[in-house]
């Protein structure tokens, strides 16, 4: 049964003056499976990842959510399509609750223009929602802390909750392994395998041991061009990588392993 296709890329460009960070990127993400983008700094993955989200306008090709082609929509319209994003730094509200943290981000999702004397607190979507988040996300322990004292890796577990409060069927997700010790990225990587079966996940990093431990592909950018797309093992062998990233990736590069 073939994979389907919830986000696609179509010869997407993105050019700042003369600069063309992203050139004519073609990438699909399926339902079930964790898509690893990597490449060395400045190679355009962020970029890329801010016109697949909406948050800045591709400049040629084409995007599309579920088999619609949302170029043209705007992010908090792509976002209630069921396209969440994370970012590079960590964008939680300090001073609430890991709860409160959650149903806000619901309450995004969950928006009643119409209904203005309710108070918003007392929203069951945007409550159930935020509850389910943050059993998914493992955090259902720290559901009341205040998200400022949460550990490092905790505190990007919550971002991912954030996102998951919404709804989405994808997940673009920016370094979120950046700063973490062993163990929390252990805890991380789980956290990504369990969340497969209801999602596409795209995740952009930098730890190679980490990539090639939870991806069922990889796409590899330099330049602002997608060099190679594959399954791990294809990637590591791929000379073309190995020279682009002048033997970062060769044989002394993890092979693809289960978690654990």
């Amino acid at each position: 049964m073939p994979a389907e296709i919830l986000l696609e890329s179509i010869d997407l460009s993105r050019r700042f003056g003369g600069l063309l960070a992203v050139d004519r990127a073609s990438l699909t993400l399926a339902r079930g499976e964790v898509h690893a983008l990597i490449g060395t700094n400045g190679a355009g993955k962020s970029t890329l990842v801010n016109v697949l989200s909406g948050e800045i306008a591709a400049s040629g090709g084409k995007v599309r959510l579920s088999g619609c082609d949302v170029t043209r929509w705007t992010q908090p319209r792509r976002a209630r399509a069921g396209l969440g994003r994370s970012y590079q730094r960590t964008t939680i509200f300090a001073h609430a609750s890991v709860f409160e943290n959650c149903r806000l981000a619901a309450q995004a999702h969950f928006q009643r223009a119409y209904d203005l004397w309710s108070d918003a607190t007392r929203c069951s979507d945007a409550t159930r929602a935020a509850e389910q988040a943050i059993a998914q996300a493992n955090l259902s322990a720290q559901a009341r802390r205040v998200a400022g004292t949460l550990s490092h890796g905790q505190k990007r577990q919550l971002e991912i909750a954030m996102c998951l409060a919404t709804g989405p069927s994808v997940l673009l997700l920016d370094e979120p392994l950046a700063g973490m010790g062993p163990e929390e990225t252990d805890r991380m990587l789980l956290l990504l395998e369990a969340l497969k079966p209801g999602h596409a996940v795209l995740l952009v990093e930098h730890d190679m041991d980490a990539v090639f431990r939870i991806a069922d592909r990889i796409t590899v950018m330099v330049s602002g061009r997608v060099i190679a797309t594959g399954e791990p093992a294809a990637i590591r062998g791929n000379a073309d990588v190995q020279s682009a990233y002048l033997g970062e990736i060769g044989d002394d590069m993890p092979q693809a392993a289960g978690i654990g």
